[in-house]
């Protein structure tokens, strides 16, 4: 599938300050960049790196005091990688690659290591692979009541535990915790997505499983065929879209998603629903 995407972010900026953003799409083997616009208001030099603890592209500014205006556009080509999630099995611990050892690890926002009890008693049972993932989704679905305001950025899987209610970030760090503590390797996503109301930046998270990444998405607000790729990390402390050092005032943000339809393709009013197990990494 192909999408048309962007985001356009209006900041007040009192005193000089650097702003480090992440908000252009991935590049990959599965998600390929047609085109692409980044506009600076007042013009101003970027610098681009990418993450040590994942993936993104992410650019610094450094604003002078007024007014800064932020804007990104992209055309992007989707390829699903689809399989049979019956034949997908968890890895062995033994058998996973090196640089994915990190990602059983507890981290800021999702504190695995405080969730074994919690993760054993609800899914310990259970048969492992694809299934025991989505058990754990079923769960968060049911138990989590989706609800702006009942937290903020620093609220963690455990706090979620407590609290059941929350946004799309607090559900993906409650995912990630759990299948880490079931020695499941698990990593934050965030990205653009088709359908989401209102147009915000949406997070989910991978599961490592079958020697490969497969997306899952415990809201259930979009169907998992119309998200498309920033960035991955640990948690949202890797992957947050602007991050500030210094002041600056967000006045505005407007995003939109919308697919781009081949000649003589019929349309649909969303992306399909799927039950295959689905990768883009």
């Amino acid at each position: 599938m192909k999408f048309h995407l962007g985001c356009q972010l209006n900041y007040t900026i009192p005193e000089p300050s650097t702003l480090v953003f992440n908000i252009q799409v991935l590049n990959n083997d599965f998600q390929k960049i047609c085109r692409e616009t980044l506009l600076i208001d007042p013009k101003l030099d970027t610098d681009e790196f990418g993450s040590p603890y994942g993936e993104g592209r992410y650019f610094r500014v450094n604003a002078p005091a007024g007014k800064l205006q932020v804007s990104y556009e992209a055309t992007v080509d989707i390829e699903h990688f689809y399989a049979n999630p019956e034949d997908i099995q968890e890895v062995p611990t033994a058998d996973l690659p090196l640089e994915i050892i990190p990602l059983l690890y507890p981290s800021r926002y999702c504190e695995s290591d405080k969730l074994l009890q919690l993760a054993q008693s609800e899914f310990g049972f259970l048969n492992s692979g694809y299934s025991r993932v989505t058990a754990i989704c079923n769960w968060i679905y049911a138990k989590i009541i989706y609800l702006f305001g009942n937290t903020d950025s620093q609220t963690s899987a455990c706090e979620m535990a407590i609290k059941r209610a929350g946004v799309c970030r607090d559900f993906a760090h409650l995912g990630i915790a759990l299948c880490r503590a079931l020695n499941i390797p698990a990593r934050f996503f965030s990205g653009y997505a088709w359908g989401l109301n209102p147009p915000d930046f949406h997070a989910c998270f991978e599961a490592y499983l079958g020697n490969r990444w497969y997306l899952f998405d415990p809201t259930r607000l979009v169907p998992q065929t119309g998200i498309i790729r920033i960035a991955t990390g640990r948690d949202a402390a890797d992957v947050s879209f602007a991050t500030i050092f210094g002041t600056a005032q967000l006045e505005e943000m407007q995003l939109f998603v919308e697919p781009v339809w081949e000649t003589g393709t019929a349309k649909q009013e969303n992306p399909c629903y799927t039950t295959a197990a689905i990768s883009i990494d």
